[in-house]
């Protein structure tokens, strides 16, 4: 699925959130690297002062490495933080679409050796969260915390149906419309709820398909046949690692319930929404993202938050009680920041 905003003029203003930090100056790296045979980019901004592990972002899949630059003022605050063009995204080689999860999977593995990062917290977003979760369940000793965000276990019939007909529709060129339908199909439909710059990142989504490269477009029809043609989510074991899965409260692509569904079989997972967002609430509430983020990152309390509903429990263990500090039971961890 493709749920990416590129970066735009920042109009936001530093620390909205309680507690939160002030925005960081960071050292900024690029590095490219080669794994079987195809060229990726990764960007590290490298924090002054980290107060956890370096924080891996995989973005949406129209998302590139850059995609997450007005969100780095905050989060490099806590973490290193380092954004990728995997093989098939951004700047990175085209990749035929016979390579699947298993391959960008491994493709990320690559990265934290190349990096040399044993261990991560690791944030996945739609697209990236299919990624993030098939990493943790086959390298699940680089993760340290993982967080999903408008993530499901199963794409949408009606996307799932849309995807052909999309291909077919930019093989064309006929951009346009498939602009518009994928602006209407990723935002949330006029009536659901308030939402926040609902009409400037609708205007922002629309306006970057239409600004697409012919490179762009060759992957992004290749992307359709990847998504369509693999697994988006295995019933493999999952680490218990602490987790959070969240979405805007007004997702309509990848719906609170089918969140519910994705912490339900994390071991040790906690769920919440985003109030005034939809799938884009990364961007549509991005000082309070990077705080909700960054809590969770650094074991701080994420009850009471002026910005979220209250924190529910979807893990396969028990419900960790507010008195015994919010530990995990039965030996699977501690989810720390869920108290």
């Amino acid at each position: 699925m493709r749920s990416g905003i590129s970066p735009t003029r920042d109009t936001t203003a530093p620390a909205s959130c309680p507690g939160q930090r002030s925005p960081a100056e960071v050292r900024v790296e690029e590095r490219q690297f080669t794994f079987e045979g195809f060229t990726y980019h990764c960007r590290v901004a490298h924090a002054g002062s980290p107060t956890t592990e370096p924080l891996v972002l995989l973005g949406g899949s129209s998302q590139n490495r850059y995609a997450w630059l007005r969100h780095e003022k905050w989060l490099a605050a806590y973490a290193t933080v380092i954004t990728v063009d995997l093989p098939g995204y951004g700047e990175a080689d085209f990749l035929p679409a016979s390579h699947g999860m298993d391959f960008l999977a491994a493709n990320v593995r690559h990265m934290f050796e190349e990096l040399d990062v044993p261990r991560a917290n690791l944030v996945g977003s739609c697209f990236g969260g299919a990624i993030a979760l098939r990493f943790a369940q086959h390298y699940p000793g680089y993760v340290a915390k993982l967080a999903l965000v408008g993530m499901t276990k199963v794409i949408p019939d009606d996307y799932a149906t849309a995807v052909p007909r999309w291909a077919r529709m930019l093989e064309l060129g006929d951009r346009a419309q498939i602009a518009t339908e994928l602006v209407q199909r990723f935002m949330s439909p006029p009536g659901t709820g308030a939402v926040h710059k609902h009409q400037a990142v609708s205007r922002l989504l629309y306006g970057q398909f239409m600004a697409q490269s012919e490179s762009d477009i060759l992957k992004s029809v290749e992307h359709n046949t990847r998504l369509m043609s693999h697994d988006w989510y295995r019933d493999e074991p999952v680490p218990a690692v602490p987790a959070l899965v969240c979405t805007g409260e007004y997702d309509t692509l990848c719906t609170p319930a089918m969140g519910r569904d994705v912490a339900a079989v994390l071991p040790a997972a906690a769920f919440t929404t985003i109030k005034h967002a939809d799938h884009l609430a990364p961007v549509e509430r991005m000082p309070e993202f990077c705080d909700l983020v960054t809590r969770f990152c650094s074991d701080q309390p994420l009850t009471d938050l002026p910005y979220t509903n209250p924190i529910e429990w979807m893990g396969t263990t028990r419900c960790p009680d507010p008195r015994e500090g919010g530990d995990v039971g039965g030996g699977t961890g501690d989810v720390r920041g869920v108290q």
